[in-house]
């Protein structure tokens, strides 16, 4: 009967195959740990053993959007309060040393102490889709940057005759020019019809990864429109800036209790530096890369575009600030904008 009326709270280490969980009780006392199979099955032997040492307030899951995103969304299901839990840092596993049960039990203890207070994502509505679609687009842009890398340099190195016709052109007619070579595959040990047959392979590739991005835009972009009327229709924000931030902010947007929040997520946000009787901030460094490259292409836009921003980078400056310096104030600015856009669209998908 004591062991039903103990709070608990849990701690997951995930990974591909199993998930090791530990259990600890009110003070950071050590009750249990064990392996469960990273399975729905085990997901639910998982939540049970942890049930049979009391009432569990709160799970603290490593990786919630990689290997422990199931674990997740299974827990979430059961109303169990899930965090976010970061993987410990290099001093402590140093000093303390790395296990799957240590790191069960650093994540258990992390939720007590309020070290862990990242929500998870959902990942069950349209903003998964989305960042899917999203994962494939990115693969085939990557793809085709390097396949156009791959024929500029194999252009570099060419024989005169094909270096003469091909060097100094733009992507779009250097690959419709290397579709067109022609070659004698009986000839391919000489340098000349072996790197034209690399070159027309090559265009070809790049033709196709061009039409799968074309369609995988076709796909996400009315997905987006769907989901965020008010956030596409800010000034700068197109189709794949606005899927950026949807996926940044996750089916969830509770998780981001404040513009502040958001703004420290993306990147924009200025950390404090003071020392003695100096008062400073620094750039913050961190968060979420895609999100803040989104707040840096609407920020060029307006800051091109925009006459209201233009007007006001034109008063930072008399102010003395750089532009640099200006580019991040307006970031920090353009949060404030998307935050209010991003929970209105939220709040219409929801009612």
């Amino acid at each position: 009967m004591a062991a039903k009326k103990r709070s608990v709270i849990g701690g997951v280490d995930t990974h591909r195959d199993t998930h090791h969980a530990a259990v600890i009780d009110s003070t950071g006392g050590l009750l249990a740990d064990a392996e469960f199979s990273a399975t729905t099955a085990g997901y639910a032997d998982l939540l049970a053993w942890m049930r049979s040492f009391g009432r569990v307030t709160a799970v603290g899951v490593e990786g919630t959007g990689s290997y422990g995103a199931g674990l997740a969304r299974y827990l979430t299901s059961k109303k169990i309060a899930v965090m976010e839990v970061d993987r410990p840092d290099r001093r402590a596993r140093r000093a303390k040393g790395k296990s799957d049960p240590l790191d069960a039990i650093a994540a258990a203890r992390a939720t007590l102490a309020g070290t862990a207070m990242g929500t998870p994502k959902t990942r069950t509505g349209p903003v998964e889709a989305i960042r899917t679609l999203r994962v494939a687009r990115r693969g085939a842009v990557k793809a085709r940057t390097a396949a156009l890398n791959q024929m500029r340099g194999l252009v570099t190195a060419a024989p005169e005759s094909l270096r003469a016709d091909l060097n100094k052109l733009s992507a779009a007619v250097l690959v419709s020019r290397c579709a067109a070579l022609t070659y004698d595959p009986t000839r391919l040990d000489e340098p000349e019809h072996a790197t034209a047959a690399a070159l027309n392979g090559l265009a070809r590739r790049v033709t196709a990864l061009t039409e799968e991005i074309t369609t995988l835009d076709r796909q996400v972009t009315p997905i987006v429109a769907k989901a965020a009327p008010r956030t596409t229709a800010l000034f700068g924000v197109g189709p794949d800036v606005a899927a950026q931030l949807l996926t940044t902010a996750g089916d969830n947007p509770d998780r981001l209790h404040s513009e502040a929040a958001l703004a420290h997520l993306c990147g924009a946000a200025p950390i404090p530096a003071s020392s003695g009787r100096v008062r400073r901030h620094r750039l913050h460094r961190g968060g979420d890369r895609g999100a803040n490259h989104a707040l840096h292409t609407i920020a060029l836009c307006r800051m091109r575009y925009d006459q209201r921003t233009r007007a006001y980078i034109h008063r930072r400056i008399t102010e003395g600030l750089s532009k640099q310096e200006i580019l991040r104030c307006l970031k920090r600015y353009i949060v404030r904008d998307v935050y209010t856009a991003l929970v209105a669209d939220f709040t219409a998908l929801t009612t």
